[in-house]
């Protein structure tokens, strides 16, 4: 027996065809943080190139941040509306090319205009991947899911900085940027040939496969009218939003000012700056990795899903803030960077439940409900890099020394917060129910 058929009386054992819909997250995932994290990187010499201060370099940064958060939420829709298939392919083109285009910016404004470019193409990236993963996979499947392209998100910026060094090493800062966004297009044309907005669609399910999915398959198809109100009343997506809001403050120091940080703050060389730099988001993929793994023992020691996401996102929050005040206080680059990572670690304990949490909640608007709590997470990257990049500088006029202890204990004060707010989260209780 073949295709989609099945006998009367027969459990056909299902395909697995869904696991292809992870291989492509997990790549994309990779792409998508190479291509956001390879500025930081870079970031000394294009401050040098184009004589750019703190600021003007915080502001590049932001620039990318304030567009991905403004497009999260369309983005994010027009997945519920067009399917994860049309939108994916576009979007990652679209990002590709201002990647490669950021080689070829000459000053500030054209940087500035270059990057939110880019941000916006970005900004539907992991809404799209939720609202596939909401349609491919089985209720007990979408929390490792989504740890497992958390983790390989975070290894792929991990390993961009030492990757960024090497074809630096080979060409110019410009063409890197070229050879990076080359990948991308690679990318949506392979997905595009592959995937299907519905598994029923797809030559590779089996109806087994299709039996896993059946509590599922309401989720696939059309959801263009999105239920405002019901998303605007539920404290749980507001808490939702504010604490993605608090968990991407701190992290995005990690992809941004980190690079610049070891080597002013800590007097190192870019080359051994690069090998540090690749702690954090390593640490920080072991703890989307342990995360997506542990909640199910978590949960049956917790009694509740609920429950172990809540003891999860606290604990992620209060462990990333303790780790943070930590790595300030000791000296030893290794040392610190290693609680940094740890921070990160903590960090992305919060991540796989609370993108879990916009499936169970979203349903049929999984990718809208996603788009919007990534915007408010990417909000945060906004002011983050551009707050840093203005206490740097004023405190480099006061004291003649750019300040950045008092720019990590501000993040750190950041994490403690987000500690306050998963308690009164209901992460599994539908939008419909509500």
């Amino acid at each position: 027996m073949s295709g989609n058929m099945k006998e009367p009386g027969t459990l056909l054992k299902p395909s697995r065809a869904r696991y292809w819909v992870i291989f492509f997250a997990v790549t994309l995932s990779i792409l998508a943080y190479i291509d956001r994290v390879c500025i930081s990187q870079a970031a000394p010499l294009i401050s040098k190139d184009l004589d750019f201060d703190k600021t003007e370099m915080g502001l590049v940064f932001a620039a990318f941040a304030l567009a991905y958060a403004l497009f999260e939420v369309p983005g994010g829709w027009m997945g519920d509306w067009m399917g994860p298939r049309k939108v994916l392919m576009r979007i990652v083109i679209w990002w590709s090319v201002f990647t490669a285009a950021t080689g070829a910016m000459w000053n500030l404004s054209s940087m500035v205009v270059t990057r939110f470019l880019f941000g916006a193409g970005e900004a539907g990236c992991f809404p799209n991947l939720t609202k596939a993963f909401s349609i491919w996979l089985p209720l007990t499947e979408r929390v490792a899911a989504q740890g497992i392209m958390w983790t390989f998100a975070r290894w792929g910026g991990a390993f961009t900085p030492p990757l960024v060094i090497f074809v630096l090493g080979m060409m110019s800062w410009h063409w890197a940027f070229v050879a990076f966004g080359a990948l991308g297009v690679i990318w949506a044309v392979s997905f595009f040939i592959w995937f299907r907005d519905n598994p029923k669609d797809h030559p590779s399910v089996n109806a087994g496969e299709l039996e896993l999915l059946r509590h599922v398959s309401e989720n696939a198809g059309s959801h263009g009218n999105v239920p405002w109100a019901l998303l605007l009343r539920s404290r749980s997506v507001w808490l939702l939003w504010v604490q993605y809001f608090l968990l991407s403050f701190p992290w995005y120091f990690y992809i941004t000012w980190l690079p610049t940080y070891l080597q002013e703050g800590r007097h190192l060389p870019a080359a051994e700056s690069a090998n540090f730099a690749i702690l954090p988001l390593l640490f920080g993929g072991m703890g989307s990795l342990f995360c997506g793994f542990i909640s199910p023992r978590a949960a049956h020691l917790a009694g509740s899903v609920k429950r172990a996401r809540q003891i999860l996102g606290s604990l992620g929050f209060l462990g990333a803030g303790m780790m943070l005040i930590l790595s300030i206080q000791l000296r030893d680059p290794l040392y610190a960077m290693i609680c940094m990572g740890l921070a990160s670690f903590c960090n992305d304990l919060v991540m796989p439940g609370a993108w879990a949490a916009c499936m169970d909640i979203g349903g049929s608007y999984a990718g809208t409900l996603a788009g919007s709590m990534n915007m408010m997470g990417n909000l945060a990257g906004f002011v983050a890099p551009l707050t840093g990049g203005l206490l740097l500088d004023v405190t480099k006029q006061q004291t003649g020394v750019a300040d950045w202890n008092l720019f990590l204990y501000m993040m750190a004060g950041v994490y403690l917060l987000g500690t306050l707010v998963w308690p009164f989260i209901d992460p599994v209780k539908p939008l419909e129910q509500r």
